[in-house]
């Protein structure tokens, strides 16, 4: 029927636009560039794939869910991530997944769920005259395929430039075609990472995209005349491109997707390729040794292709893949904590498998107190706060906030528990026991049987999303080829029974294929595209709040809070059930209040009214974080920063910034730049001596943080003199010298707040 042509091309070509677009994808309005707008684009094109696939079972009256071997693995793992969202620290974060990120949340697992179910029921199914309705599996494998490798070559291209002072973002967003629009700590001089946002994840984007490159080469350079041909892309061209083309076409893939490679210095991308096409050159190689039919060109090319990459970067000067990346054009925004700093591990800075093992440490440690069923899916930021190990603080990274354990395994059991992650293990190695079922027979008589390539190509991309992960932590396009090669590789290799499906209701009337709609299927039909409209349009309104939130708390961070007030307003109105919204309003009310009670020439009555009336509705959505959220240390250190900003007009503030201060330090424990400020604080509330005993704490954990010396050797002093200035403790009086000069022998010898307190205190 013509609904059903519709709805199966729909389907057909949302795929595509997902495997094309994904990893293009990008904004320079939003708060992150990449990865936000990836998921999103990915949640549209789940809705449409969804709405069109139930209003095709509506027309057919069943719906039909096609049965795999992994279904049972699929599903514990989904149940795995809705108990532990459930269980979670923080619900919103687990539900919609780290803001601005959102991949790895319970809602992308769901989406990627539904496209892994999508695909293998909508490209196996048959009529009753046992015609094919929609593109038959395999075919549709290939046409997906190629699309992804077309994508890969753009995003190369894209990326290429950039390693020469070239980068064709910046000629987008500012109109200037060089690397100006990045910071200096996010060059792609030194590490391209083109549309995918960080050296790392191109890399592993790369990785899986080099062996299906690779496959297609030599499964196009070996055709006969006789033998058949797979069209370019099955849309019924007029013409399909001569095999020679489609050779270029392959062979320039491998050489650009390996050079992108080089130039984004990842070792686990490295790694991760060096493995995975080991993997695959040795099974082809054998195979053919075997049946005395090594092709020496195709051989030529793969041994080169593995000289060149190890020739140019040896895993020694690579870099594994540690801290954040670029969230905005020109300018970092919108970081939830304002003391984290960029990234500097590509321009120096400690060596990032050292500060690899102390996030894994913390992983471990998070995980050993919540086994079962962790932290909450995505909550590993708040997790590290409190299990933070104290060797963190001696690295160049101690103030960094780590959102992801860097170790995709290690994410998932301290936030999901030993649940999670057996449930993610077992649908691996499920994965892997169906395959090398398969694989065994072309290995162990290769005289007898045939090697399936492709899947041995999608096996070996495979592998490396394991091993990039292992070192690192997936991302949207890595997640989407996690879920949808296992379905590529079931209905290429038949796994899939075309019989054996979930039908609801179980049987149909004779007359279910009838061209006559009933009042019940119209119904239904537009109750359903209805509801698709009104999660489009929810999905907009988040984007465009987001990007409303973004200018302002640019604005904010700039230092012009009342020109940022409107924006993060409109934002909260637009999306109040974002928690991080609510979080940069606290903090910019707090600002705009105090600015207009501090310009003592300008304030009236009614302004100081119109202050205090700001100040208070910060007070109270702070009061609603902080309840609903109440270990999201991010709130909490919002709530310092608010209370202590009113607090420089009206003292009466103080006593709560303390209150606020000592919540975040229970949830931080070893984080030296919180205990610094809770030391300041009590310090400043009067209590001299717990000032004293939190800042002996702070450089005892980090002796080379030059402030919380500071601060202590001035709390020393103010305690060893009375009102008159006159030393009545001379062992604190010399503590206090003692830290200035530590100071100035080993943090700074130009100081000059060091210099000035030890000259007011008469010994320099």
């Amino acid at each position: 029927m013509k609904i059903i042509n519709i709805c199966n091309r729909v389907i057909e070509f949302s795929f595509y636009f997902l495997f094309f677009f994904i990893p293009l994808i990008l904004f320079g309005t939003t708060s992150e560039l990449f990865e936000f707008n990836k998921m999103w684009f990915t949640f549209g094109i789940t809705i449409l794939i969804s709405v069109s696939w139930i209003i095709k079972s509506i027309i057919k009256k069943q719906f039909q869910i096609q049965k795999t071997p992994l279904d049972i693995p699929i599903l514990l793992f989904l149940l795995s991530q809705i108990i532990s969202t459930l269980f979670s620290w923080d619900f919103h974060v687990s539900f919609w997944g780290y803001y601005s990120r959102f991949n790895g949340g319970l809602l992308s697992t769901i989406s990627y769920i539904a496209l892994y179910y999508a695909f293998v029921s909508n490209f196996t199914a048959k009529n009753e005259n046992n015609k094919i309705e929609t593109l038959e599996g395999t075919k549709m494998v290939k046409n997906v395929l190629l699309v992804s490798l077309m994508s890969g070559v753009v995003v190369a291209l894209w990326g290429i430039p950039s390693h020469f002072g070239y980068d064709p973002t910046c000629l987008v967003f500012r109109g200037t075609f060089d690397v100006s629009c990045w910071t200096f700590d996010f060059q792609p001089k030194v590490r391209i990472f083109s549309t995918l946002g960080q050296p790392g994840w191109l890399a592993a984007y790369l990785a899986i995209l080099l062996p299906i490159s690779i496959y297609f080469f030599i499964k196009n350079f070996k055709h006969k005349d006789n033998e058949e041909k797979s069209s370019f892309f099955d849309l019924k061209f007029p013409d399909k491109p001569k095999p020679i083309l489609l050779s270029l076409f392959y062979l320039s893939s491998i050489i650009l997707f390996s050079i992108s490679l080089i130039y984004s210095v990842s070792r686990s991308g490295v790694l991760g390729v060096l493995i995975s096409l080991g993997f695959f050159v040795a099974v082809y190689i054998w195979h053919r040794y075997k049946k005395s039919s090594i092709n020496l060109p195709i051989l030529i090319i793969l041994a080169g292709l593995i000289v060149l990459i190890l020739s140019n970067q040896t895993l020694i000067n690579l870099k594994f893949d540690i801290g954040s990346e670029p969230t905005n054009i020109a300018k970092e925004s919108s970081e939830q904590i304002q003391e984290v700093k960029p990234h500097v591990e590509a321009l120096g800075g400690t060596d990032s498998g050292r500060i690899r093992e102390y996030v894994w440490s913390g992983a471990i440690e998070a995980w050993k107190n919540y086994p079962l069923f962790g932290t909450g899916v995505e909550t590993f930021a708040f997790a590290y706060y409190k299990y933070k190990p104290v060797g963190q603080n001696l690295t160049s990274e101690w103030n960094f906030l780590y959102n992801k354990a860097h170790n995709e395994f290690l994410n998932y059991l301290a936030t999901t528990g030993i649940f999670g992650l057996g449930s993610y293990l077992l649908l691996i190695g499920y994965f892997f026991y169906l395959l090398f079922k398969r694989l065994k027979y072309a290995v162990l008589k290769p005289q007898e049987n045939r090697l399936p390539l492709l899947t041995l190509a999608l096996l070996s991309s495979y592998i490396s999303i394991l091993i990039t992960n292992f070192f690192g932590f997936s991302v949207v396009i890595v997640n989407i080829y996690f879920f949808l090669i296992p379905a590529f590789v079931l209905l290429q290799e038949k796994l899939i029974d075309p019989e054996r499906k979930i039908m609801i209701p179980k049987t149909v009337s004779e007359n279910s294929d009838s061209s006559k709609f009933s009042p019940f299927q119209w119904s239904s039909i537009t109750i359903t595209a209805l509801i698709a409209l009104y999660f489009l349009y929810t999905l907009y309104v988040y984007w465009d709040s987001d990007k409303l939130y973004a200018y302002g708390s640019n604005l904010d961070k700039a230092g012009y809070p009342q020109e940022a007030y409107k924006y993060l307003h409109k934002a909260v109105a637009r999306r109040s059930s974002e928690p991080v919204f609510k979080d940069a309003l606290i903090v910019n009310n707090a600002n705009v209040a105090a600015q207009m009670l501090l310009e003592s020439d300008k304030v009236t009555s009614e302004s100081a009214q119109q202050a205090s009336a700001i100040a208070q509705e910060a007070i109270n959505i702070s009061n609603e974080l902080t309840l609903n959220y109440s270990n999201n240390i991010v709130f909490w250190k919002s709530r310092v920063r608010m209370f202590y900003t009113l607090s420089q007009v009206d003292a009466r503030f103080l006593p709560q910034a303390l209150e606020a201060i000592r919540r975040a330090s229970e949830l931080a424990p070893n984080d030296t730049s919180i205990l610094y400020n809770h030391g300041v604080l009590e310090g400043q509330n009067g209590n001299i001596n717990e000032a004293i005993r939190v800042l002996e704490k702070t450089v005892t954990l980090k002796p080379d943080y030059r402030d919380p010396h500071f601060a202590l050797g001035l709390f020393y002093h103010q305690a060893a003199v009375d009102k008159n200035g006159k030393v009545i403790n001379q062992e604190f009086f010399q503590k206090g010298v003692d830290q200035m000069q530590f100071i100035l022998n080993r943090l700074s010898p130009t100081d000059d707040g060091a210099k000035e307190a030890l000259k007011s205190w008469g010994k320099l």
